[in-house]
């Protein structure tokens, strides 16, 4: 299910950030866009992959990023524990949100520890590059023990 029943939006409406009275940015198309997260959850989709009637796909990204950051989609299903619709469909965002949340931690993990292995192995090849003066020096201790 991508597209929400008027009575369900009615529903939900109020509960979004970006409505007009909300202090900050506000969204263009609220609904649109809660129908556009439905669509890439719902099926387990790419975001590059998400129709152009939604908007543009990298937008609609950023902002999922940033509501799962603030723990949005977990406070919405909470709301709509009242309608077990909405409260299905709010479950698998959150879900589908917290498995997002692991990849990224995953990969920024992965990224710092390739990071890591690359100053290491720059450091030897450096240390390589200097004489065997240099390397049993007081100095080159120091910046092991520094680094």
């Amino acid at each position: 299910m991508t597209e929400l029943r008027d009575d369900q939006w009615q529903k939900l409406a109020p509960m979004l950030h970006g409505k007009a009275g909300d202090p900050g940015a506000k969204g263009r198309d609220n609904r649109l866009f809660i129908e556009a997260v439905l669509w890439i959850s719902g099926g387990q989709q790419l975001w590059i992959n998400v129709p152009l009637r939604f908007g543009n796909w990298n937008t609609i990204y950023m902002r999922f990023r940033r509501w799962n950051e603030d723990g949005i989609w977990h406070q919405l299903a909470i709301k709509l524990q009242d309608d077990p619709e909405l409260f299905t469909l709010f479950g698998n965002i959150a879900r589908y949100a917290e498995g997002r949340s692991r990849q990224l931690k995953k990969k920024a993990y992965k990224r710092s520890r390739r990071e890591t292995y690359q100053k290491h192995l720059k450091h030897v090849v450096d240390s390589k590059l200097r004489g065997p003066d240099e390397e049993d020096s007081t100095l080159h201790w120091l910046r092991l023990v520094s680094a």
